[in-house]
């Protein structure tokens, strides 16, 4: 029997019946699993359908979790798989929106030219982030914004370590060099 563990708990409850602790696992992962797809598509509406997607995934199948992997890297697993077979499906290149961050309250004219500057920084960062393969950009989400090392993108991605770190690096290096680039 596996170690004690908050996550595997709540799975024993919900296998056993306690729906509310399905509930408690969906929020914990539910921000890192839309921030995840948000990176990979770019875009707010797709990474809120890969959220759902994912959810209803992970309740239908968490039945067939086996308490070998954390809990965390099983749907990190379902998570790159649903945004890759999105995308996929997507014939259409999508824009960056950032219409639902408009003003945010803030007070002063700094706070405003400063949150302007943020958002544009964020929109080319996506932007930049669209052009790489997805494989690239799936392993560079991984380590650089979920911090994630590469023995544990090993083991959610399947690949090994020497692969993953030559994909990040090619990736970092194209993300700085479009970064740098004002027309890119």
């Amino acid at each position: 029997m596996p170690e004690e563990n908050p996550d595997y708990d709540l799975v024993r409850r919900f296998l056993n019946g306690d729906e509310s602790s399905f509930n408690q696992l969906a929020r914990k992962y539910q921000a890192k699993i839309y921030w995840h797809a948000r990176r990979m598509t770019g875009n707010h509406l797709d990474a809120d359908e890969i959220v759902q997607e994912v959810l209803l995934v992970l309740f239908e199948k968490l039945k067939n979790f086996n308490f070998q992997s954390s809990l965390f890297t099983w749907i990190y697993r379902i998570t790159i798989t649903r945004s890759i077979n999105y995308i996929k499906r997507q014939k259409l290149r999508r824009f960056v929106s950032f219409d639902e961050e408009e003003n945010c309250g803030l007070s002063t004219d700094d706070e405003i030219v400063k949150n302007i500057e943020d958002k544009e920084k964020l929109k080319k960062l996506d932007s930049v982030l669209q052009k790489l393969p997805e494989k690239q950009r799936e392993i560079f989400l991984l380590r650089h914004f979920d911090e994630l090392s590469y023995e544990e993108i090993a083991q959610i991605t399947g690949k090994s370590v020497g692969g993953l770190k030559a994909n990040y690096f090619h990736a970092f290096e194209k993300v700085v060099n479009l970064m740098g680039n004002k027309n890119g």
